[in-house]
């Protein structure tokens, strides 16, 4: 883009922008903003006409973006982002918001953390709406970057490694990461299956069939690696990418699986299961808060940061059998 065209740039247009990158979708947009499909496509038009690239093609029932349109897109989020907080008359009120926000986590921490989380939405921001989004990942950076995704929950050993070396080097790193609960997992079988009775051992453990809940559907997981430590392996037959499906196939199979411990109930079959610990030692999980750094200071984002972690803090209570 040039200056002439920069002096003359309607900011309209990259608010239409941002709106389309977020949602895929001209018809969300439109809804979004309040404005007409034509009046869309329109901004649209007029903003591939200033920068010379497509932006977006159609593709499916929605849009996919071009290689330069997701080039842009952080920068421009983040500058929109920016005028809006330095524009806003006040402080994020809860009560009177009417912000979306985007979440992504596994079905196991949505279990842990969305029933609270929502309370406290009924309770004091009852305009405000979230999206919850399949976690299908370990490292959601790419996702935070763009801004498709407010808050990543979950275990992310390898991003948070690399922050701590980025603060080692005296570097700022583009994320930031909250705390916010450690977890232990077992190995979960169907109540009646030959290994529920007595003590795992870990060669009746390798010898069995397995069911592995992987996001990223990589037929290898934390437990493989604490076994190759061992020069040991197991049998992986069934890879899946929701915890609450494992709970239901080795409900009704031969197959064992690893499940986080707060989630049997969860799934609707912890009668059904038979529970026994890991006969090998693993890291203990923590789950934590991953955002990008440029949300440190957004009133509206450390309410929901602060929101989480109070849900969180109220599913511990429940778990403990307080009020």
């Amino acid at each position: 883009m040039d200056r002439l065209n920069f002096r003359t740039l309607d900011l309209n247009l990259l608010r239409v922008f941002d709106e389309v990158m977020a949602e895929r979708s001209l018809t969300r947009a439109a809804h979004n903003l309040a404005l007409t499909q034509p009046a869309v496509s329109n901004a649209l038009r007029r903003l591939r006409e200033l920068l010379g690239d497509d932006l977006v093609r159609r593709a499916g029932h929605g849009v996919e973006p071009t290689a330069r349109a997701l080039q842009l897109w952080p920068a421009v989020r983040e500058a929109l982002q920016r005028l809006r907080e330095t524009l806003a008359p006040g402080p994020f009120d809860p009560a009177a918001a009417q912000d979306a926000f985007v979440l992504a986590m596994a079905d196991a921490t949505a279990s842990q953390i969305m029933p609270g989380l929502v309370g406290i939405l009924d309770r004091e921001a009852p305009g405000v709406t979230l999206r919850v989004l399949p976690l299908t990942t370990r490292d959601p950076r790419p996702l935070l970057e763009s801004g498709g995704v407010d808050l990543a929950i979950g275990y992310f050993p390898g991003v948070l490694a690399e922050l701590g070396a980025t603060h080692l080097q005296e570097q700022a790193p583009r994320f930031s990461s909250r705390r916010l609960y450690e977890g232990h997992y077992v190995v979960a079988m169907r109540r009646d299956h030959p290994l529920a009775k007595g003590e795992l051992t870990l060669d009746a453990y390798c010898a069995a069939r397995h069911l592995l809940v992987s996001f990223s559907g990589r037929p290898f997981g934390f437990v493989d690696e604490a076994l190759a430590a061992l020069s040991r392996r197991r049998r992986i037959v069934l890879t899946v990418n929701q915890f609450f499906t494992a709970g239901q196939v080795v409900a009704t199979s031969d197959l064992l699986t690893v499940l986080p411990a707060h989630f049997l109930q969860a799934t609707g079959h912890a009668e059904r299961l038979a529970v026994r610990a890991l006969p090998l030692a693993v890291p203990r999980v923590h789950v934590d808060l991953l955002w990008h750094r440029q949300h440190d200071a957004v009133s509206a984002q450390r309410w929901l940061r602060e929101a989480v972690a109070r849900a969180v803090n109220d599913a511990a209570v429940r778990a403990a059998g307080g009020v």
